[in-house]
């Protein structure tokens, strides 16, 4: 009888070791990644913040250009406040008003368009990004990243050594640029045809 308990308890004991290394066979690596730094620092994420900067370099101009106008009816109606008359004062005034509701109105309709193509610019680097992290966590056997750009995440702390930023934005450059590479390649494979 102790000998099959002790049999059992053997079998027990290399059971639980087995699970053990059945266990840390699942990776268990934690990763984190600053997505917003990475997404604006990868040639493509360059490329598409200098296009979407000078996209709306005229907007920017337009208001800078509104705000110089309304600076300068303020200043005038301050210098003549005591030497001009009553009405020249509140058509000044109105002027004023006007120029700057419709100030209002137009940064509020820019912003929104500047949003609207942020977003869509972030949606199209975003999902080429996630193809991205989820192969370089297979690859390294990370079972969870987590993205720390937004200051409302609940990492209170992360060591250094587990940012993986910089390692995705050169795996993104490196596919990035053999995507290009085929599909050039491809181009002008078909462009030498005859």
């Amino acid at each position: 009888m102790n000998k099959s308990i002790l049999t059992v308890s053997v079998l027990v004991c290399a059971l639980a070791w087995t699970a053990a290394g059945q266990t840390q066979a699942v990776p268990n690596k934690v990763g984190i990644i600053h997505v917003q730094q990475a997404l604006v620092s990868t040639e493509d994420g360059k490329k598409a913040v200098a296009e979407l900067q000078a996209k709306f370099e005229p907007t920017s101009k337009k208001l800078e250009s509104m705000r110089d106008e309304i600076a300068s009816l303020q200043a005038e109606l301050s210098k003549g406040s005591n030497t001009m008359g009553e009405e020249r004062r509140r058509q000044l005034a109105r002027e004023i008003d006007q120029k700057t509701r419709d100030l209002n109105r137009a940064q509020e309709d820019a912003q929104e368009e500047f949003q609207r193509e942020q977003e869509k610019l972030l949606q199209t680097l975003g999902q080429r990004m996630m193809a991205v992290i989820s192969k370089y966590s297979n690859d390294n056997g990370y079972s969870l990243i987590l993205d720390v750009s937004n200051p409302q995440t609940p990492v209170l702390y992360a060591a250094n050594n587990i940012d993986i930023t910089q390692d995705i934005i050169k795996l993104y450059n490196e596919e990035a640029a053999k995507a290009a590479a085929a599909t050039g390649g491809s181009a002008n494979a078909a462009a030498k045809k005859p």
